[in-house]
């Protein structure tokens, strides 16, 4: 299995800056080419949410190339990558608050990362920033949101429906950085080839249906990366007529 990347971020529409930060890359290990992408939101309310996810994306590339070498020489395990990432996680955390405390400022961010192997992949997530599976069957969404009001549709106390019009529906429940204690979630499964792998900020899926983001992002079509690039850019574009006032970020993984 190979793949073809994209990414591709914009400020938005009303922003002065743009707080989003992205990452991907395919690598060459002894278990054959794996992609990573990491994709980070920090947060427009808090001071310097630029610095937080810069911080974010900088400790995955470093992962990459110091820790993944190392681990790729055992078996990748779901528990493996699960502990690597939720100790890395803790890290950043607790180095972005330390960075906050001297500088007098609260700064934070979300974070959804996916590692593709030739057989699986594994997803981390906090926050709201989300990873979608496109196959040419349907779209899959792989995180849940760690939202107040997502927390509240799992525990049974609002539908679905409510959430979606629920004004606090953007509040999250937690960030890196932050929060006090930071939980991340892990997603795995199998990587599928003549896929389409999608992460993307909450600036992007804000005003688009899962549907329209499926019909402009089938495999089937994404025969070049500069397709990919275009499509990417075709839908920050309708976001931003459709009124998106949020930073816009998408990466794209295509299998084949």
């Amino acid at each position: 299995m190979d793949f073809m990347i994209s990414a591709n971020t914009d400020i938005g529409t009303s922003r002065s800056s743009n707080e989003d930060g992205v990452l991907i890359n395919v690598i060459d290990t002894v278990h054959g080419r794996m992609v990573l992408a990491v994709l980070c939101d920090g947060m427009g309310g808090l001071s310097c949410g630029d610095v937080a996810s810069t911080f974010m994306i900088r400790a995955f590339e470093n992962w990459s190339q110091e820790e993944l070498p190392d681990l790729c020489r055992v078996t990748l395990t779901d528990s493996v990558v699960r502990t690597s990432w939720e100790r890395l996680i803790e890290t950043c955390s607790r180095e972005i608050q330390m960075y906050g405390n001297r500088n007098n400022m609260r700064l934070g961010t979300t974070i959804v990362a996916i590692l593709i192997t030739q057989v699986r992949y594994y997803v981390m997530n906090v926050g709201d920033s989300r990873a979608y599976e496109l196959t040419e069957d349907g779209i899959r969404q792989l995180t849940e949101d760690q939202t107040v009001v997502n927390n509240q549709v799992r525990m049974g106390i609002l539908s679905r429906e409510e959430a979606q019009r629920d004004p606090n529906r953007h509040v999250l429940s937690q960030c890196v950085g932050a929060s006090k204690e930071v939980y991340p979630e892990m997603f795995f499964g199998v990587a599928r080839k003549d896929a389409v792998y999608l992460l993307c900020s909450d600036g992007f899926y804000n005003q688009m249906l899962p549907c329209e983001i499926q019909e402009s992002l089938r495999p089937s079509e994404l025969c070049n990366d500069y397709i990919m690039t275009q499509r990417s850019l075709e839908l920050i574009e309708q976001d931003k007529r459709r009124g998106e006032h949020d930073n816009i970020t998408v990466a794209l993984v295509r299998t084949y």
